[in-house]
């Protein structure tokens, strides 16, 4: 038991293990979501998050010595968001045939998303970081723990917030548009895009490849838009 102790004790300062820990606990993820027949509630996402959660609970890693090893995946989300820029490239026709709609469309997905998380948590009485934190939870995490930074919140949180967010819009954006009735895959993709950003795109390219499309268009937009109005809503909010 103690050589098993010892030998768990130096693993697990290996970055190795916690990055190797990542990429199987999404491939568990996957897998599940598959026998699920794809069903929207089976997020790969989530259920890698459930499985690292329980991971470091029963091992009693702390969260620091886990990203010290997974750090990796969190440096490709910077390349994964520039690459964004290739089906906005792919898609300019159709892209400039709807650019009003589309443009509508971002200042109110992206204005209600900022706005309406700091006015609900300022109606909590929540206040300095934790307010800060919320603001740009609407988009891709590289982006919006920089927003975070720059306007006194805590990365941490918004990066938790950012995860939540995406997951909670990719189980119920199929459901809900369809209830909705729309049909417009470019329309359905550059709605989720804005809302729930990289978990919301990958689960709109699942469902359709021009909806993923225009999803990775709406998420990008919506990342530079944020920057913007993130600031300016906050000193809004007294942040």
């Amino acid at each position: 038991m103690n050589d098993a102790l010892l030998i768990w004790s130096y693993l697990s300062e290996g970055p190795l293990l916690w990055l190797t820990a990542t990429l199987v606990a999404y491939v568990i993820g996957d897998a599940a979501f598959r026998a699920a027949d794809r069903q929207s509630w089976a997020n790969p996402v989530l259920i890698a998050v459930i499985v690292l959660a329980l991971l470091l609970w029963l091992t009693g890693t702390d969260y620091m010595t886990y990203f010290e090893g997974a750090q990796f995946v969190h440096f490709m989300l910077g390349p994964a968001t520039v690459a964004l820029a290739m089906p906005l490239y792919d898609n300019l026709p159709r892209v400039k045939k709807a650019a009003w709609p589309m443009l509508a469309g971002l200042l109110a997905g992206s204005g209600v998303a900022v706005l309406s998380a700091l006015a609900i948590a300022k109606a909590f009485g929540i206040e300095g970081a934790a307010l800060a934190s919320l603001a740009p939870k609407s988009t891709t995490a590289p982006v919006a723990i920089g927003i975070a930074e720059r306007i006194g919140g805590q990365p941490t949180l918004t990066a938790a917030l950012v995860l939540v967010t995406g997951i909670f819009g990719a189980i119920i954006v199929t459901p809900l548009l369809n209830m909705l009735r729309i049909r417009d895959w470019r329309a359905r993709g550059f709605s989720v895009g804005v809302a729930a950003h990289g978990i919301g795109t990958a689960r709109a390219f699942q469902v359709n490849e021009t909806a993923g499309a225009f999803s990775g268009i709406g998420m990008g937009l919506n990342a530079v838009l944020t920057a913007i109005i993130a600031p300016l809503a906050l000193r809004l909010f007294g942040g």
